[in-house]
């Protein structure tokens, strides 16, 4: 595989490995007395805020954007980042967890779609059947098929809503990129807008005396912000120069399988077999999405060896 393309996939690895960590720190925090409304608006407005210290020292020149690309960081931060939240806090309160996670995770599919159509990315064999193992492999993760409850038209909406904004950050994200924009530029503003949206849904007192209660509490939030938000959308931004949206999309679903370890590791949850199975097939899913790359690779090399050999024949 091509060494670029093999880093940048690793980049997007580690950046659902990360996301998969937010219990750790969601969990502490919720039993404080934060609603999830107020958790993410200390993430969005602490990752602004490095954010601005890190474009400041590493290059200001970072900030400037052109007024007629704003709908692209209106993309990534509005429409996705709150509009994905909005969606899913909604989802879990009406539904169980597990469809409302099955639901989020249809975001693979709403990439793979959007991008054929937006970026003329090919639909290959290989694509839909990693997007089917790592689908399958979720609904055996959360639990989908033991759940009882049936499902209502509105859950089914609001989750696949949910599914849809957790999608546009790579579709908006990939705009960004192509009118040259970094990894740098795009997390600030993504952030920088979903500060403003959320602040209206937060309870500042509340925020204040659990945050402020302790150095514990100050130490966990700024690690919250680094470890959950700022490294992984860096590391996922900057991974989508090099990987097309769709296969970025299925290796970033190893994210639930980290919250499932991360449950049984650290909050002694029970591993049960259907779980099992369903971790196998995410991890062949993410293992067929990067063959499609290696595939696609050699026969590129191969095409274009095939043309330079050609090209000497006609010489002599």
């Amino acid at each position: 595989m091509n060494k670029k393309k093999l880093i940048a996939g690793l980049l997007i690895l580690l950046s659902g490995i990360l996301w998969g960590c937010m219990g750790l720190f969601v969990r502490p925090l919720n039993a404080k007395g934060l609603t999830s409304w107020d958790i993410v608006f200390i993430r969005a407005s602490l990752t602004t805020f490095f954010m601005a210290i890190l474009l400041l020292v590493r290059d200001r020149s970072l900030f400037k954007i052109k007024l007629k690309d704003l709908w692209c960081f209106l993309g990534t931060g509005l429409l996705s980042i709150v509009f994905f939240n909005m969606c899913y806090f909604k989802e879990i309160t009406i539904a169980p967890l597990s469809v409302a996670a099955i639901l989020l995770y249809t975001a693979p599919a709403f990439v793979m779609l959007l991008s054929a159509f937006l970026f003329k990315e090919k639909l290959t064999k290989a694509k839909v059947l990693a997007l089917l193992l790592s689908f399958v492999g979720l609904m055996f993760v959360t639990g989908v098929f033991k759940s009882t409850e049936r499902m209502t038209l509105k859950m089914l909406l609001i989750g696949l809503g949910a599914g849809l904004g957790y999608a546009l950050y790579s579709i908006f994200g990939r705009y960004a990129l192509e009118r040259g924009y970094g990894s740098y530029t795009i997390s600030f503003y993504t952030f920088l807008f979903a500060t403003f949206a959320t602040a209206f849904a937060v309870r500042p007192f509340k925020i204040a005396a659990v945050v402020g209660g302790s150095w514990k509490s100050v130490v966990l939030v700024i690690i919250f912000a680094l470890v959950s938000t700022i490294v992984p959308y860096l590391t996922y931004t900057i991974g989508l120069k090099s990987v097309e949206n769709g296969q970025a999309s299925i290796i970033a679903s190893i994210e639930p399988v980290m919250a499932s370890f991360i449950g049984i590791l650290w909050f002694h949850e029970k591993m049960s077999l259907s779980m099992l199975i369903g971790i196998i097939l995410v991890l062949a899913g993410i293992v067929v999405s990067n063959l499609d790359i290696s595939v696609a690779l050699l026969l590129r090399r191969w095409f274009y060896t095939q043309s330079c050999s050609n090209k000497e024949v006609k010489k002599y």
